[in-house]
């Protein structure tokens, strides 16, 4: 009998990594992603089973909760074959290099100060080198097309279908036989919005026996699109016309893109006040060369940009700022300037910086427009924190918190209940990537919406298919 344990993303919304043994055939990983937020410590535990075990690791997008821990992996020996799409791979490798820079620079910032109180010992190495992630794109990545049924091993049939959440994401159908028996297991890794702003919508997921979905907000509906969108654009306007600036903690996929496809409309709308609006983090504008690289991929309306003006995101006075001489230059812009900055949560990152110099000024405000895990910076600054330590400094906020959920790259509880309800003969939902309270508020609407049960699948659960 096939089993399924999941060794991350189980009552957390971080960490993905589950691993699907078929009896008689092969151990297959669905990502390998890092833990964030209060669960960060995780990633330095061993695993709980042998890399060197596992035959194949399909990749469902490439997201640092889904791929962050793949060096690790190979680094504690797997060998075997790895799947994802093209543009999956293209995003990975920039995020793990940034990942294994920024936790390079960290150790040796540790190491100094651990230096000179004679604890050097105790400071902890990076998880992962540079060179680590070289060497995990050394190995063979197959990239298998959306819609595209391929055989990942005798017997075991593979479909990856548009998830509509990043470039490249994927949700995988794997069919399997076992005892005479066929069977479908699906899992979502992270489904999208369907907001369609830079990539098409969720494809719909026809048939499946056993489904993994997410259920990051599994709790509660995102604003709409068109009201989130009037909203950010109505703080960018009132923040400018006051002579402040907007911070914008964004990640460097999917939410850079959509709020860069957002100014560039404004502009040409005359809508944007005259200001300066900078991308500062490098992260991002590699992120954004692998969109423009893969621009086949992407809505109809970036599309239609790059037909008008062989740019999909570009437009006057939008400024990158690739060094840190040029990323510091920006704080002598006292006034009407977008920041555009990482990380997302607020983790590390150029978006620090930024905060201490402006996040005092009650002219400033701060957009955030993606999820903030508990125990981060972000989530601390959203839930209403009146001060905050940034580079051992408490930093009084006095400029405007807003946040803006509709522009969230996942399907909130409405899409997910939709979504399932399409798929036939499901006979079983087991709810992963989400915090547990929400889950058993998303279960119990599966039970009243579809007469479903749906189960919270506890971390490192052994789940009998």
């Amino acid at each position: 009998m096939a089993t399924v344990i999941s060794y991350g993303a189980a009552e957390v919304v971080t960490g993905s990594c589950h691993l699907l043994a078929i009896e008689g055939g092969p151990k297959i990983l669905v990502d390998c992603g890092m833990f964030q937020g209060r669960e960060e410590e995780r990633n330095w535990d061993a695993f709980d089973f042998d890399p060197a075990e596992i035959d194949y690791l399909l990749v469902t997008h490439a997201h640092l909760d889904h791929v962050g821990r793949i060096p690790k992996l190979v680094k504690e020996g797997f060998e075997g074959k790895i799947y994802a799409t093209s543009a999956t791979m293209d995003l990975a490798e920039v995020i793990l290099l940034d990942s294994a820079k920024i936790m390079r620079e960290d150790y040796e910032t540790q190491y100094k100060k651990a230096q000179r109180r004679g604890k050097e010992k105790k400071v902890r190495p990076p998880l992962y080198e540079e060179a680590d992630v070289e060497s995990t794109f050394d190995l063979y990545w197959h990239h298998p097309k959306y819609g595209e049924t391929f055989e990942l091993h005798k017997g075991v049939q593979v479909t990856y279908r548009d998830a509509g959440h990043i470039l490249g994401s994927a949700f995988i159908e794997i069919t399997y036989t076992e005892h005479k028996a066929e069977h479908t297991i699906v899992f979502s890794g992270d489904i999208g919005n369907d907001n369609d702003m830079v990539l098409p919508s969720l494809q719909p997921c026809e048939k499946a026996d056993y489904l993994y979905v997410e259920s990051t907000y599994g709790d509660r509906n995102h604003q709409n699109r068109d009201s989130s969108i009037a909203e950010f654009k109505r703080v960018i306007i009132d923040t400018l016309h006051d002579w402040g600036n907007v911070i914008i903690p964004s990640f460097a996929i999917e939410r850079t893109q959509e709020i860069l496809c957002l100014l560039r409309e404004m502009h040409e709308r005359k809508e944007l006040p005259e200001c300066k609006v900078f991308l500062d983090s490098p992260m991002a504008t590699r992120a954004t060369e692998v969109y423009r690289k893969h621009s086949k991929l992407l809505s109809e309306e970036c599309r239609n940009n790059e037909k008008e003006d062989g740019t999909i995101f570009n437009f006057e006075n939008l400024v990158y700022t690739p060094d840190v001489e040029a990323s510091k230059a920006i704080n002598e812009i006292d006034r009407r300037a977008i920041i555009i900055a990482g990380s997302g949560m607020c983790t590390g990152g150029r978006i620090l910086h930024h905060f201490k110099h402006r996040l005092w000024n009650p002219k400033n405000a701060v957009i955030f427009v993606g999820y903030q895990a508990v125990g981060t910076l972000g989530r601390h600054i959203v839930d209403g924190a009146r001060f905050v330590k940034i580079y051992h400094e408490d930093i009084l906020i006095k400029a405007k918190i807003h946040t803006i959920n509709g522009f969230s790259a996942h399907a909130d509880q409405s899409a997910i209940i939709r979504w399932v309800s399409q798929i036939e003969d499901l006979k079983r939902i087991f709810l992963i990537h989400g915090e547990e309270d929400k889950q058993v508020i998303l279960r119990s609407v599966m039970d009243n919406a579809l007469h479903k049960k749906a189960h919270v699948v506890e971390p490192e659960e052994v789940i009998y298919l």
